[in-house]
């Protein structure tokens, strides 16, 4: 391990298996073109892979992210994220929530507005963490920032593992 590390033992879970989600491409009889709602478990799809900075684990191996922590609202089209860092003075969280962000912009439908936050007292920092990840001025500017935008794009390659 790298040294210096916040958190140099972390607890490692077990990743759940995947699951196959019903349904399949639309049949003959169906609009292609129909606003799909989408569900938790999709959301959690998405992001659970990605990996941690600091650790060769991803964040649902690190119980960073669960599916417990994900709210959909198709009817607003409002998705919320919430996140627990494994140490509650973590300096990674504003890149974990980045990276979170990223990936859903990603793979969501852009009408879907995604609300990303800390875990209510998970964090020191919580306030100015939230605030950070939730303003588009602040993200944007972060994004352009070159060894940010490389540090997020590690996190969300292909894990070979």
């Amino acid at each position: 391990m790298a040294p210096g590390l916040i958190n140099e033992n972390p607890t490692v879970y077990e990743k759940k298996e995947k699951r196959v989600r019903p349904g399949g491409p639309p049949s003959s009889g169906e609009d292609e073109y129909a606003v799909e709602p989408i569900d938790e478990l999709e959301v959690f799809d998405h992001i659970r892979d990605i990996k941690d900075p600091e650790h060769p684990y991803s964040l649902e191996e690190l119980k960073v992210i669960t599916e417990d922590a994900i709210e959909v609202d198709n009817e607003h089209n409002i998705v919320r994220v919430s996140f627990t860092p494994t140490v509650e003075h973590c300096t990674m969280a504003v890149l974990i929530g980045l990276c979170v962000r990223v990936k859903l912009m990603h793979s969501l439908p852009s009408r879907y507005k995604v609300d990303i936050k800390l875990a209510p007292g998970s964090h020191a920092s919580e306030a100015a963490v939230n605030k950070q990840l939730n303003d588009k001025e602040r993200v944007a500017a972060a994004l352009e920032n070159p060894n940010l935008a490389e540090m997020v794009d590690e996190c969300l390659g292909p894990s070979y593992a």
